[in-house]
């Protein structure tokens, strides 16, 4: 006899197939509708009304395992492993022969299994939302071989559902608009909330919806979350916005449900239905500038947006054409503007009338108009402290050229315009006048000469006055005064051009020559009027005369006729010019004249005196050959100078190359004995003084040395090493200062100059051709025939000369 056993655990039903018995037992939370079948045979056909005895012959296919699925309830809170299920083959005979193995999903994490009994259980909470089943595979093995006695099957553990999630908005929370003023019922947004639990299990999922804040004004249909108005024409200027909160609640909103929340902001979104109104007067006390702000008003209009926007205008006032009102666009504001400048002394306050009008109206709200509205406002006009101001702006004054220092020229008058009346002083921008020609008083104002003036030098003086308040210097008015300087004849009349006159050999009598004329830097109000004449001795001569033409100009006659150049090349004649003024001023002019060698048609073709040179060369070749010459003059004489001053060169020539003074020689020379070249002694020895005659900045052509007494100064050895070079170089400066030699200008004097710092002092030989030496040399007769020469030169300390 077969017996097939299953046993879902959690005390939800558990089928015993023997003797055909069935045994239900269910759990208090759990349906029926979720058992299926579990195990299907082949070959029953026996009713099961029949006799239950008559099961036990019935054959089927051979099955080991009697099991499809498993259920275990999510979120088990016990303390002890969730008892899962069982599993059992028939091939254990519970001998402990047979032993289980579970594998797959969860196994040994989640779900154990008793290798010995079969029994299941889970040993940690299971949350369907997270994993709603877990697949696993079960195996029958030998204990003793571990191979398998039935082949591995597969099997499914579901969690079961239960209540525990709440509904969510996942969109919330909202934000919602709707025209104010709407009809009953007019939707404003749809919520939606959702449930984790399992849809198709139960009421777990089933939401409803409710409205908990927001009565009276929205309400929302339970099953679809649809908000809607309550209530009609709600107002935006009474409250444009609400906050409503909407619940969600799951088994179909029953008792012991699960519930999820969401706030809905709804905002009233305006329409123009409030016209424009002004709700108090503007007084603006200011004194402002033409095109400047007078004031900035603005209508009380409940709508916003575009329904807000309106149009201004001034519809009468006291002030025609003085003020204009514009619409601030960002502000709705209404700008009044000044056109014209406020004057506190001449009006003091205005008062305009203003309308505010909608600009978009709606025509669903005519009822509610008109949309405009008026107001009256009142432009104070505040008395600010202004400058001075001038009764004359721009004064005009004249005044003669010849007026005499001091002289009073005229009076500029100005004025405080305020109240306070405050006394004015007078002074002059001096920007406007650098040379100081003018003074003016600082009470009266009266304008006065200060320095001569000159018409031909400045016609117009253009003067600014400041009159500053007395009480409040930093009130300054400004005033332009022009002063026109009046002609006088004090300019004698002049050649107007110089004029270049030329006459031909074979002029004829009476032939004109030359036409003249005259300035006068003068203007006088009738205009010029020059007369000309031939000055004193020339008035009588008998080569030229002048004819005046009455027109300001003059004509130059010859008398005669045959001018030659060789006689007389030029001819010079004094020209009288008198003006008309009062007094007339006269000045006289030479005209030179200049007498030419001239062709048939009277072009002059060589003038003046007849030059000594080959024919044929014009004035320029013969002055271009004169400039030749003066240059080639002056290259010589550089030249000249530049060989001078190389015959005793003061310095080497930067541009020298130094290669010129090398010269390479095969002979030996005459060591530290020859002496010839150059003053090797004084060279080196800081004991031995030179002739202070002699030139140090150039070789000398004959070497001499002077052997001054030891007493004369004292030995450069016994002065102190800060003093050595400061006494060698005030010695050689006041040698160079005595040389009668020495050039008049600063020359370069170069020395080599050892100094006696060191403790062994020279190791030079050269020292002991000094007079003061107290070095022996005598072993140098010791030392063979290669020093000979030194030890006859330095080996007799008596010598006291060099050169023998």
């Amino acid at each position: 006899m077969s017996t097939i056993w299953l046993q879902s655990g959690g005390n939800y039903l558990t089928f015993s197939l023997q003797s055909g018995k069935k045994e239900e037992q269910y759990s208090k939370m759990q349906s029926l509708t979720l058992f299926q079948p579990l195990c299907s045979f082949e070959g029953l056909t026996k009713s099961p009304h029949s006799d239950p005895d008559s099961w036990d012959v019935l054959h089927r296919n051979r099955r080991s395992w009697v099991w499809n699925q498993f259920f275990v309830l999510e979120e088990y809170t016990g303390n002890e492993p969730l008892y899962v299920g069982k599993l059992h083959s028939d091939v254990d005979k519970g001998d402990g022969k047979v032993k289980y193995v579970l594998s797959g999903e969860g196994a040994t994490s989640i779900f154990t299994i008793d290798e010995n009994t079969g029994d299941i259980h889970a040993t940690k909470r299971l949350d369907r939302e997270a994993q709603a089943y877990y697949t696993l595979q079960a195996q029958a093995v030998d204990r003793l071989t571990n191979l398998p006695v039935e082949p591995k099957s597969e099997f499914v553990v579901k969690v079961q559902d239960i209540n525990d999630n709440e509904p969510k908005f996942p969109d919330g929370p909202y934000l919602a608009g709707v025209p104010e003023m709407s009809p009953l019922g007019t939707m404003v947004v749809q919520v939606v909330a959702t449930d984790a639990d399992d849809p198709t299990y139960g009421n777990s999922a089933r939401v409803v919806y409710s409205i908990e804040h927001g009565h009276p004004y929205f309400s929302v249909e339970p099953k679809t979350g649809v908000i809607r108005t309550a209530l009609p024409n709600m107002d935006r200027e009474t409250r444009d916005q609400y906050v409503l909160v909407i619940q969600a609640k799951d088994m179909v909103g029953q008792m012991g449900g699960l519930s999820g929340t969401t706030s809905v902001t709804v905002t009233l979104t305006d329409v123009n239905d409030n016209p424009p109104r002004f709700n108090y007067q503007y007084t603006v006390l200011e004194s402002l500038l033409v095109q400047s702000v007078v004031a900035r008003i603005k209508a009380a209009d409940a709508d916003i947006g575009s329904n807000a926007e309106m149009d201004y205008r001034i519809m009468d006032g006291d002030g025609p054409g003085m003020f204009n009102i514009t619409t601030d666009e960002d502000t709705q504001e209404g700008v009044i503007m000044l056109l014209k400048p406020l004057d506190f002394e001449t009006k003091s306050s205005f008062s305009l009338r203003i309308e505010a009008t909608n600009r978009n109206i709606d025509s669903n709200f005519l009822s509610l108009g008109p949309f405009s509205d008026t107001t009256s406002v009142k432009v104070t006009v505040e008395d600010v402290n202004e400058p001075p101001v001038f009764s004359i702006p721009l004064s005009k004054m004249v005044v003669s050229e010849d007026a005499k220092v001091g002289t009073s020229i005229g009076r500029v008058s100005a004025h405080d315009p305020d109240n306070s009346n405050s006394p004015i002083r007078y002074s002059i921008d001096r920007n406007t006048d650098l040379e100081r020609f003018f003074n003016v008083d600082a009470l009266s104002g009266v304008i006065s000469t200060a320095k001569p003036l000159d018409r031909e030098a400045n016609s117009v003086h253009n003067l600014t006055i400041f009159a500053i308040e007395s009480h409040d210097p930093t009130q300054i008015g400004k005033g332009i005064t022009l002063i026109t300087v009046l002609d006088v004849n004090d300019n004698a009349p002049v050649f107007a051009i110089d004029y270049e006159t030329l006459l031909c050999e074979n002029a004829i009598p009476g032939q004109v020559i030359q036409t003249i004329s005259a300035v006068d830097k003068d203007e006088p109000l009738s205009g010029h009027r020059f007369y000309f004449a031939l000055a004193g001795p020339a008035a009588g001569n008998l080569n030229f005369t002048l004819r005046d033409n009455k027109d300001n100009t003059a004509s130059i006659l010859t008398k005669r006729g045959g001018f030659r150049r060789r006689e007389q090349p030029v001819y010079r004649l004094p020209v009288l010019i008198v003006d008309s003024g009062s007094p007339a001023l006269s000045s006289t002019n030479t005209l030179s004249v200049r007498v030419c060698d001239c062709d048939s048609d009277g072009v002059a073709l060589s003038c003046g005196a007849v030059a000594y040179t080959a024919t044929g060369l014009s004035t320029g070749a013969l002055l271009a050959i004169l400039g030749c010459i003066i240059t080639l003059l002056v290259m010589v004489l550089l030249i000249v100078t530049m060989r001078r001053r190389r015959k005793e060169p003061l310095i080497l020539e930067e541009e020298r190359d130094i290669r010129e003074n090398i010269v390479r020689y095969d002979d030996e020379g005459g060591g530290e004995e020859d002496t010839e070249a150059f003053d090797m002694v004084t060279l080196r020895n800081l004991n031995v003084i030179r002739d202070p005659n002699v030139r140090r900045d150039v070789t000398p052509d004959t070497p001499t040395f002077f052997h001054y007494p030891s007493a004369s100064r004292p030995s450069y050895k016994s002065l102190p090493d800060n003093v050595v070079f400061r006494e060698f170089i005030w010695e050689r400066l006041k040698d160079a200062d005595v040389d009668p030699s020495a050039p008049p200008y600063d020359s370069l004097q170069t020395y080599a100059f050892e100094g006696s710092g060191s403790v062994a002092e020279s190791l030079s030989s050269l020292e002991s051709l000094s007079t003061d030496s107290d070095q022996n040399y005598d072993y140098l007769s010791n030392w063979g025939p290669r020093f000979k020469k030194l030890a006859d030169l330095y080996g007799n300390s008596d010598s006291t000369t060099v050169l023998s």
